[in-house]
């Protein structure tokens, strides 16, 4: 499928492992130059080399903080042009209220939920400028999900979905597009990590990972590339008609919650 990404741009946060280093891959491939960004330049120049080796497009690497506003700025300002930016950088620690820590749970925020608040005050302005853009917002299916031993990722991940609400309905007036996409367990380094330490409180085993996955009404964990398929049509054209939107990916958790709970 010809998403007709060739000549266009797309700034990536997050995007030298997970679901940010599927999307840079996919986006590459089909023909779209890329800014990516994430903490360290090796790991940014390395994802860069292998990109550029197969699919020959641009690739502007940006090393930053994502909870240091002045690091966001200068990420912003550096990349205000892109046709699409993908907000996906971001980690909200896991635990209970009383688990978790004020300076924890600020540092959640101020990376995920403050940097892609941001980052996108500084892009849209210039979208809306040109009549056309879109910006997609990794969140997840915590949003919907409520759960006790997330309650940092819960809370922030339902602002985001909010903020994709609000910024949806008015950025159509200007051309552009703003969507979210809610991902449930996605299989990766650091989802396989947690699994396996999961095993090992189950069952004393790390070996039986996969079986943790049982618990998933679908009976394993999603795909990056599942995942990075989805944003790539959010960010296309081919869904024009779609604003203010949370798309899930999440194998039926948000279902079957829903249906434990009737």
């Amino acid at each position: 499928m010809d998403l007709k990404w060739r000549g266009r741009s797309v700034l990536i946060t997050g995007a030298t492992r997970g679901i940010g280093r599927g999307i840079a891959e996919l986006m590459a491939a089909e023909g779209c130059d890329l800014h990516i960004s994430a903490r360290t330049m090796d790991s940014l120049e390395a994802v860069a080399r292998e990109v550029r080796g197969r699919h020959g497009v641009t690739v502007a690497c940006h090393a930053h903080e994502m909870n240091i506003p002045e690091e966001v700025e200068k990420l912003g300002h550096s990349c205000r042009d892109v046709d699409v930016l993908i907000n996906n950088a971001g980690d909200i620690p896991t635990g209970r209220l009383t688990e978790i820590d004020s300076a924890a749970w600020r540092r959640g925020w101020e990376s995920k939920v403050f940097g892609y608040i941001d980052l996108t005050r500084i892009i849209l302005p210039q979208m809306y400028k040109r009549r056309s853009g879109n910006v997609v917002n990794i969140v997840g299916v915590a949003a919907e999900v409520p759960n006790p031993a997330y309650i940092a990722g819960c809370m922030g991940n339902a602002a985001l979905n909010m903020f994709t609400h609000v910024l949806g309905g008015e950025a159509v007036e200007y051309g552009v597009r703003v969507n979210a996409v809610n991902p449930g367990p996605t299989m990766s380094d650091r989802h396989k990590s947690h699994l396996i330490d999961r095993a090992v409180q189950r069952f004393g085993d790390a070996d039986r990972w996969p079986e943790i996955m049982k618990d998933y009404p679908s009976g394993r964990s999603g795909s990056v590339e599942e995942v990075a398929s989805l944003v790539a049509f959010l960010a296309s054209d081919l869904s024009s008609n779609i604003s203010g939107a949370s798309v899930r990916v999440d194998g039926g958790i948000w279902a079957a919650a829903r249906k434990k709970r009737s």
